[in-house]
């Protein structure tokens, strides 16, 4: 399994460190309570199960990510695409597109996007 994916609360978790980081555990446990309602001993599990698979470090009571956000975006966005878009980012684009409105910011931030990715 790719260290890259997570379940939706180790995600949910993981945003919190990438948010806070570096992050106290006690405070991290303290957030957690806050924000998904978990109880300590379940944030403590999640720390260490996180840090089994080298997503993130506890060092000192100190939480820090070892994954970035934007790998673990990245990660997912290419399984949904070959998944259920049998890997076609045309076909993706077009289903996410199907009746809605761009701006001509975003279009025109698309087409930087392709460009860049053509050369």
């Amino acid at each position: 399994m790719d260290k890259n994916k997570l379940f939706d609360a180790e995600y949910k978790f993981m945003c919190i460190i990438w948010e806070h980081e570096p992050v106290n555990s006690t405070e991290l446990s303290k957030l957690s309570s806050s924000l998904l309602g978990w109880k300590k001993p379940t944030t403590y599990t999640m720390i260490r199960k996180l840090a089994e698979k080298e997503l993130i470090v506890n060092e000192n009571a100190t939480v820090t990510a070892i994954v970035k956000r934007e790998q673990v975006q990245k990660y997912e966005s290419e399984q949904i695409i070959e998944k259920n878009f049998d890997g076609s980012l045309p076909t993706f684009l077009s289903a996410f597109l199907d009746n809605k409105r761009i701006t001509e910011k975003e279009a025109s931030e698309l087409k930087r996007i392709i460009e860049e990715a053509t050369k």
